[in-house]
């Protein structure tokens, strides 16, 4: 997947956004932080998204590091990134139905789970690397993902305000929506990674 760096800043940022699923995480955060008070919250919200940019950082930075020692080709991390995220979007858009079960945390959440696997899950991660691996630069990806954490950020800040704006239709129709883009990143990463496949096999094959 080649990916021009000028196009490539905006690609990636809406790829991270979209897999962070923020909107769709609002129910959650709001049910988890329940028994704290209002300004708690945001300190909690602020601390636990600041903690899972840091990591997908770590991961942009040192994950194709982490390929190469494992020995994992380019074709293999788009097919697999690909899978994953079609199986993301395959939750996002057909979420499992909820049994009313009060979730709200008796303590206060310090990194699990909220900043992982909530928000820095294993789509998020693949994503950052994959990014940083087809691009080969680590710098470009690092920017998108910040450029995608903000608004991330600042709608679960917000997400009390904005599930009373949308309602819980509302927010099940966004989720859906993302789910769908998030689909087609995922289908467009596995389509490229089997042509990759396939064209290294035919070279070693000749």
């Amino acid at each position: 997947m080649n990916i021009a760096p000028d196009a490539g800043f905006l690609t990636i940022a809406a790829a991270i956004f979209f897999v962070i699923n923020a909107t769709g995480q609002i129910p959650l955060f709001l049910a988890m932080l329940a028994r704290f008070d209002q300004k708690r919250q945001l300190m909690i919200i602020f601390r636990e998204l600041t903690v899972a940019l840091v990591i997908l950082l770590l991961f942009t930075f040192f994950g194709d590091d982490i390929l190469m020692v494992l020995g994992i080709t380019r074709p293999i991390i788009a097919i697999a990134g690909g899978v994953l995220l079609f199986l993301i979007s395959l939750m996002m858009i057909f979420p499992a139905p909820t049994d009313g079960e009060d979730k709200a945390l008796k303590s206060e959440p310090m990194i699990i789970p909220l900043a992982i696997p909530v928000i820095t899950g294993p789509g998020a991660i693949t994503t950052v690397m994959l990014y940083a691996h087809e691009t080969g630069s680590a710098f470009l990806v690092a920017g998108a993902t910040f450029a995608a954490w903000v608004p991330s950020l600042l709608i679960l800040l917000l997400g009390s305000y904005i599930k009373q704006l949308l309602g819980e239709k509302g927010l099940v129709a966004v989720e859906r929506l993302g789910g769908m883009l998030v689909c087609l990143i995922g289908v467009q990463m596995l389509t490229n990674g089997i042509l990759l496949l396939v064209k290294e096999y035919f070279q070693i094959a000749a």
